[in-house]
């Protein structure tokens, strides 16, 4: 494996930023990015950058938007990882949705991880190691016959509209389960 191609970012420096120089560095990152990119394909269209991402993913190449979305609460937790692996991975998706056959290509394929290792000088990783506690919390508790679940408010709404969910397990339809706080039922509906 070679060295990165990217810059190591000073740790020291990232922790010192306040929301709106994080983003800044975040928009810079992108670019550095995307110009090792264009050496290799120059015609590569510049992804929009969006901030907006919610939940348990850090980065998304957003193909219909334009762009690359960003997870800001995984951001702001994982500063230099997030710099030094997501930006990279995500612009890896880009470059190769613009290749010729991009659009056949699987998303963590052969092409994506020959962009990571060659052109990024990264270890292909799939997923990131981050703790997504505050990033994607789950508060609504359902139970089967093997074990608890909990739901994202989008799905107990889906739940609670009729949809129903089984477990992968035991096959079994999960059922709501109110939180039971000193002797009084907290709902969270």
């Amino acid at each position: 494996m070679k060295r990165p191609a990217l810059s190591d970012p000073c740790p020291e420096w990232l922790a010192s930023l306040d929301d709106a120089a994080l983003h800044h560095a975040l928009l810079e990152r992108v670019e550095v990015a995307w110009q090792l990119c264009r050496d290799y394909h120059p015609r590569l269209p510049r992804p929009g950058v969006w901030c907006d991402l919610r939940g348990k993913c850090a980065g998304q190449a957003h193909y219909g938007r334009g762009g690359l979305r960003f997870n800001p609460v995984l951001y702001r937790e994982n500063r230099h990882a997030f710099l030094s692996e997501v930006v990279p991975h995500e612009m890896a998706h880009w470059l190769v949705r613009h290749l010729s056959d991009g659009h056949r290509a699987k998303p963590h394929g052969r092409e994506w991880r020959t962009v990571m290792t060659r052109l990024f000088g990264l270890e292909p990783r799939v997923t990131h190691r981050f703790d997504v506690e505050r990033a994607s919390p789950t508060p609504y508790r359902y139970h089967c016959g093997c074990q608890e679940h909990f739901f994202t408010s989008r799905r107990h709404s889906l739940a609670r509209n009729g949809r129903r969910y089984r477990c992968l397990s035991c096959a079994q339809t999960l059922v709501y389960q109110p939180f039971v706080e000193h002797g009084k039922v907290t709902t969270n509906v």
